[in-house]
């Protein structure tokens, strides 16, 4: 293989990984402002690489008594994801879907309760990319 080519392969490899790095970092720093000081995050990043109508599935458990707040983001546009929680017999608890796709949202669960948390992407807007969501718990 010519040299050349060889440079052009690790050049185009490593502007791709730039630019995805860039996109990761944005749709954090997005995510994170949303949980304010108020909010403590759970230490966890639930993501996923979404296109086309596809769904990501996360679970967790919600304590009883806590104050949470869940946040989401793909890119520096916010709005563009949409997020469900189910409970365990699959019947939904919340979507952003019916407040216009707010990018956080905020609970107090009165049971401990495992959840199913869904995101995708909202089509209307953008066909793929990264998507993160967060959860943070008050002190």
């Amino acid at each position: 293989m010519n040299f050349k080519y060889i440079v052009l392969l690790f050049s185009i490899l490593f502007g791709i990984s730039s630019i995805s790095k860039a996109q990761s970092d944005i749709t954090l720093e997005n995510c994170t402002k949303h949980l304010g000081t108020e909010f403590i995050s759970d230490g966890q990043q639930y993501k996923a690489l979404l296109s086309g109508g596809e769904v990501a599935e996360f679970h967790t458990t919600f304590y009883s008594n806590n104050h949470y707040r869940i946040t989401s983001a793909t890119g520096k546009d916010e709005g563009n994801v949409i997020f469900s929680i189910y409970d365990q017999e699959n019947h939904l608890i919340f979507s952003n879907r019916d407040h216009k796709n707010s990018p956080y949202w905020d609970f107090k669960f009165e049971n401990t309760m495992n959840c199913t948390i869904e995101a995708k992407l909202n089509q209307k807007n953008i066909s793929s990319g990264f998507v993160l969501l967060m959860i943070g718990f008050k002190q």
